[in-house]
């Protein structure tokens, strides 16, 4: 009976291992959401517990975005979004790393405000955190869960809250958190991001207004045609290094981060981009008083933005 049971502990574990825990094979699906990539955003609001509620009308776009590894460690890969516009024009999108077995992670409160938050040792093992950045690399939302590798298909999921998406972020001031559940998978001319949120509004309690579902499908195509992001890359690639860098600093030095929508009537990515424009084209072999000046500058952007 006893060898039973200690056989049904090893195939049991070795099962486990083979659907999550296999770390190469979980590197391979992160750096598989990487190329050229033509893109198709679904969202429809499917369910309301006001049976007075007014549904939004169904939303959908398109576009074309190269996502490329700009920094890799034993335990961290970073992958950069390029919005591919037309006409040679190149946009800075979103961002989003990926830590293995990592603790720390930023919790979305409400109103623009994160609080750090630390996983126990214990509950992250063979699990990897997204986080999510915005286009000036401020936070979005971060999750946490296991790359699960079954039946031919590669996918992870995660549950968390992050603000208002960017495409109701102006429109909307009936909720203020979108309770996120996010499924990335792997397909063979790709890869999807499925979601499952709840629109909430957060005060005292936490009162849902809508659910809604979202379906955004990434299809591969000739890395040529991303080649004027990946030229816009390159000239562009050490600012945006500085940016990162003095974000991860303003992170480690703050336990709770918060930020004011605006100042003077212009959001935070509107200076970052100016000043990404002025300095394309910068040497990573730039003298160390010029870097410096960059960080001072990128720097200031942030605290004025900042809340107290």
């Amino acid at each position: 009976m006893q060898r039973k049971f200690l056989l049904f502990i090893l195939v049991t574990t070795f099962l486990s291992f083979l659907v999550k825990g296999n770390k190469k094979k979980d590197i391979e699906a992160i750096k598989g959401m990487c190329g050229c990539m033509d893109i198709e955003f679904k969202f429809a609001e499917t369910f309301s517990p006001n049976k007075d509620y007014k549904y939004y009308d169904n939303y959908t776009s398109g576009g074309r975005e190269l996502a490329l590894v700009v920094e890799e460690t034993k335990d961290k890969i970073v992958i950069q979004h390029l919005l591919v516009v037309g006409g040679g024009m190149v946009i800075k999108h979103w961002r989003q790393d990926w830590i293995y077995q990592g603790v720390d992670i930023l919790s979305y409160d409400k109103d623009e405000r994160w609080k750090k938050k630390k996983l126990e040792k214990q509950n992250v093992k063979g699990k990897w955190v997204q986080k999510v950045y915005q286009v000036d690399d401020s936070p979005r939302y971060e999750g946490i869960g296991s790359w699960i590798h079954l039946d031919g298909k590669s996918y992870w999921e995660s549950e968390t809250d992050a603000p208002l998406p960017r495409r109701e972020y102006t429109k909307r001031n009936d909720y203020n958190v979108l309770k996120r559940i996010n499924r990335h998978e792997i397909k063979d001319f790709g890869w999807v991001h499925e979601q499952d949120n709840l629109k909430i509004l957060r005060e005292n309690s936490d009162k849902l207004i809508a659910e809604e579902k979202g379906k955004n499908t990434y299809k591969k195509v000739a890395l040529n045609k991303c080649e004027d992001a990946t030229n816009w890359w390159v000239k562009n690639e050490v600012f945006w290094k500085i940016v990162r860098n003095n974000w991860d600093s303003y992170f480690e030095k703050n336990d709770v981060i918060a930020f004011k929508k605006s100042v003077n009537k212009q959001p935070m990515f509107s200076g970052l981009f100016a000043m990404g424009k002025k300095y394309e084209g910068l040497d990573e072999n730039s003298t160390e008083m010029n870097l410096q000046n960059i960080r001072d500058e990128v720097n200031d952007h942030i605290i004025k933005f900042s809340k107290e």
